[in-house]
């Protein structure tokens, strides 16, 4: 897990495992899309969601092009958006894939004025 809006494509003509930024058509869309979700998280916009093990992961913006971070292939993101021409962008909203039913409260907190402000990008 992280804390981080990705956006197509999360596959990459090279299969380089990261580092490979692989631009959609509608990237100006995706990474507008993604920057609306994340600029409203309190952790997401600062771009550094120091989960463990991975403290100096960063994210300018809090967004991330999918295979730039890690290639993915056969993603169902990217089978989405080329096959059903669905704009769809994956939100990782926690470092713990499973977290404790005490810290829901915080989760919805922290993500409640962001899926407010992406709801409205419709």
């Amino acid at each position: 897990g992280s804390v981080v809006a990705s956006y197509p494509y999360d596959d990459s003509p090279t299969h380089k495992p990261t580092g490979v930024y692989s631009k959609s058509a509608d990237d100006e869309v995706f990474r507008y899309l993604a920057k609306a979700y994340a600029s409203h998280h309190p952790i997401m916009r600062t771009g550094k969601p120091n989960c463990p093990g991975e403290e100096r992961e960063t994210f300018q913006d809090g967004i991330t092009n999918g295979a730039q971070w890690y290639d993915v292939e056969g993603g169902m993101q990217d089978y989405n958006y080329v096959w059903a021409n669905c704009f769809e962008i994956t939100l990782e909203l926690s470092c713990c894939k499973y977290p404790l039913t005490s810290e829901l409260q915080q989760e919805w907190e922290n993500n409640r004025d962001s899926l407010l402000a992406f709801i409205e990008q419709v």
